[in-house]
């Protein structure tokens, strides 16, 4: 491992935090650059600290500890996310001999010197109570590796000597700031400490030093790790034909999914992260995954996140994905009985005072194909996904030397149901749409854009789908998050499979279709080219059909129901004149949106339609405006207008009806008006 460290980049975070001072500025340099390194830090894990003077509200100017704050990542960090703490309280603190979670907290926040600022880190009092100015924390994988063995404190002693301390696993909190403080105390020329099964501390007088003996310290460890190896794992036998990701991702994703009891077909759902590369797949078609793979994390603070192990499926056969659903099942249910078996013996242990969390794994292995992480949403899988290859780089390191001796599930449960670690989650309230995956069609329209923007704004994971491709890519791109822009030209069946094939290895899957793509052709029935006919249907029709069919195979491959949504048109009930081209497929349409709902609402699939009309889109150019209105002999504003309302429809107002209708759990078959009242379009 190389230092990263460049003067003129450090005078320049200098230069532009100027106003927070040169200790700040040169933490929040040097706690990037562990931060940006994977092998050290990743998503929120690890903290840094620097001691220094700090001017308070009332302009006096105090010793305080600026340490990294709650939930901040260090690969990102600002001088906002090190809140200074009040240092002198702190210490006198060691002198106590209990000191509750809780109270420590209060303690902490009652002397920031910004009641404003975040909850400094939960290891706040181990960087008080070590008296060097500059201290930083890692979870390198490298460390890990040595300290998650049977004998892993001999061995780091073997590679460090007396150039750090160790001590011996302690949770965080004020235990484990006294027992490093006394370590420390006993030696106070060493570099860092050792925390086993846990992570790595360094200190110096100032951010040069400090990170750099993190990094001389990661680079020993890893020099070790290259002696003396041996091949990690033997590798299992494979199906000849494996499975396509494709085909994979909606069957795990329907096995880890949880039926919502508030909700009477209602699916708590997961979005899936897929990672596959030469460690990822050495390690899943390991011989015995079944061992290493679920012994339990790295470090306990990854559990919060992926829980106390992942789950290993079967190898997913090809020519057999009905075999590969049951194993997959029947892995996941045993793991979820497994995991309520576990939270019960702990739960009793700690006074049965504790409420479990959902059973389901974060992690999901699958031999010859990768792993999954899964999360609520597409950001929170990312996170579990990095975390497990971050697991795999540890234990194969561990396995190449040793043999991976994790935590025993004592200690992991407490970290996992720890309510300081807990809190690093959140406590907002869900949105409607967590954990769904949403498609639209025509998604670079006025519609497609506006309802796939309140699907995000519901929670929802958006896959956006238009023949424009870069213009579906910009739409995507505005709402950001992972939503996803793809060409698809929906009158060819090639390009439909290949967008929701890319939609599940993205995702995961797909919950909520809204097949919106369209297109309007004018014309008397009687005098229109038969070739017109034809191209209008193989859109406004057969599109809607080719995108019904692939979405319908992926739900019930997921067997957790799933909605169809369709654009149908106010044409499809009250036809207008020179109009037939237009209207024809669209009423055919409305009658696809009820067979679907007839042929699978057994299996909790609905299908419901927007009749929507007069709406400025793409389709609704300002020329047809002009063209529709002269047609009904008005002008064109009463033409937009001319509803019991007096009020012209917009695309958010559609966006919306498509909302509702894909929250009406008990609702399919239906058609929602959405035309400012046309009584002459409504259905009887």
């Amino acid at each position: 491992m190389q230092s990263a460290w460049i003067d003129g980049d450090a005078e320049a975070a200098v230069v532009r935090y100027a106003n927070a001072g040169r200790d700040l500025a040169l933490r929040v340099y040097t706690t990037r650059l562990l931060g940006q390194d994977p092998r050290l830090v990743l998503h929120g894990g690890g903290n840094t600290s620097v001691k220094t003077q700090v001017t308070d509200l009332n302009g006096d100017t105090v010793e305080a500890l600026c340490v990294k704050g709650s939930g901040w990542d260090m690969g990102t960090i600002e001088p906002a996310g090190l809140p200074a703490v009040r240092l002198a309280p702190l210490l006198k603190l060691r002198a106590r001999e209990k000191l509750a979670d809780e109270e420590m907290v209060r303690v902490q926040r009652a002397n920031l010197l910004d009641p404003m600022a975040p909850n400094p880190s939960v290891e706040a009092l181990l960087h008080a109570f070590i008296p060097h100015k500059f201290i930083d924390h890692t979870h390198s994988t490298a460390v890990l590796a040595l300290t998650d063995q049977t004998d892993g404190e001999a061995l780091c002693r073997d590679v460090y000597g007396t150039r750090v301390g160790y001590v011996p696993y302690l949770m965080p909190g004020f235990g484990l700031a006294k027992a490093a403080a006394e370590v420390f105390d006993s030696d106070p020329s060493v570099e860092g400490l050792i925390l086993i099964k846990h992570g790595i501390f360094s200190f110096g007088a100032d951010a040069r030093e400090a990170y750099e003996r993190m990094i001389g310290l990661v680079t020993l460890a890893e020099q070790r790790l290259a002696k003396g190896r041996k091949p990690a794992f033997v590798s299992t036998k494979l199906p000849e034909r494996l499975a396509r990701l494709a085909d994979v991702a909606p069957i795990v994703r329907g096995a880890c999914s949880l039926p919502d009891n508030k909700s009477e077909g209602g699916w708590k759902r997961f979005v899936l992260a897929f990672r596959s590369n030469d460690a990822v797949t050495n390690f899943v078609n390991g011989a015995e995954v079944a061992r290493y793979g679920q012994a339990g994390v790295v470090t306990p603070d990854h559990n919060i996140r992926i829980k106390n192990r992942p789950v290993v499926v079967a190898a997913p056969d090809g020519r057999d994905l009905i075999g590969f659903e049951k194993l997959v099942r029947e892995s996941v249910a045993r793991y979820a009985e497994e995991y309520k078996a576990y939270f019960a013996r702990n739960n009793a242990r700690v006074g049965g005072i504790k409420t479990m969390l959902d059973p389901i794994p974060r992690v999901v292995l699958v031999p010859g194909l990768g792993l999954f992480g899964l999360g609520r949403g597409k950001k929170d899988a990312n996170i579990a996904a990095d975390l497990a290859e971050a697991a795999i780089a540890t234990i194969t390191d561990a396995e190449a030397i040793g043999r991976f001796d994790p935590l025993p599930e004592s200690d992991l449960f407490d970290v996992e149901y720890w309510s300081l670690e807990q809190a690093k989650l959140g406590s907002s309230k869900e949105l409607p749409l967590a954990g769904q995956i949403v498609v639209v069609t025509g998604a670079a329209g006025a519609i497609g854009s506006a309802t796939a923007r309140a699907f995000a704004a519901a929670g929802a994971e958006v896959a956006l789908l238009d023949v424009d491709g870069p213009a579906a890519l910009a739409k995507a791109k505005a709402i950001g998050g992972a939503a996803l822009g793809i060409r698809c030209d929906v009158t060819d069946q090639t390009s439909v499979h290949d967008a929701f094939a890319r939609i599940v290895e993205a995702f995961g899957g797909v919950d909520i279709v809204v097949s919106n793509a369209g297109a309007a052709w004018q014309g008397r029935i009687g005098e229109v080219d038969e070739a017109v006919l034809r191209q209008s249907f193989e859109l406004n029709f057969y599109g809607h059909q080719r995108v019904a069919q692939a979405a319908v195979k992926i739900m019930r491959a997921q067997r957790t129901g799933g909605c169809l949504l369709f654009n149908v048109s106010k044409q499809a009930v009250n036809p207008g004149p020179n109009f037939g081209p237009y209207g024809l497929p669209k009423a055919a349409t409305l009658f696809l949106v009820r067979q679907y709902a007839v042929d699978y609402g057994s299996e909790g699939i609905r299908a419901n339609a927007v009749n929507a009309d007069r709406v400025r889109s793409g389709l609704l150019s300002e020329e047809m405006i002009a063209s529709r209105s002269k047609a009904r002999g008005l002008s064109e504003s009463d033409y937009m207008r001319g509803n019991l309302l007096g009020r012209e429809v917009v695309a958010e107002d559609v966006a919306q009806a498509f909302l509702a209708q894909a929250l009406a759990l008990k609702t399919t078959a239906d058609v929602t008006t959405v035309d400012g009242g046309n009584i002459a379009a409504a259905l009887r």
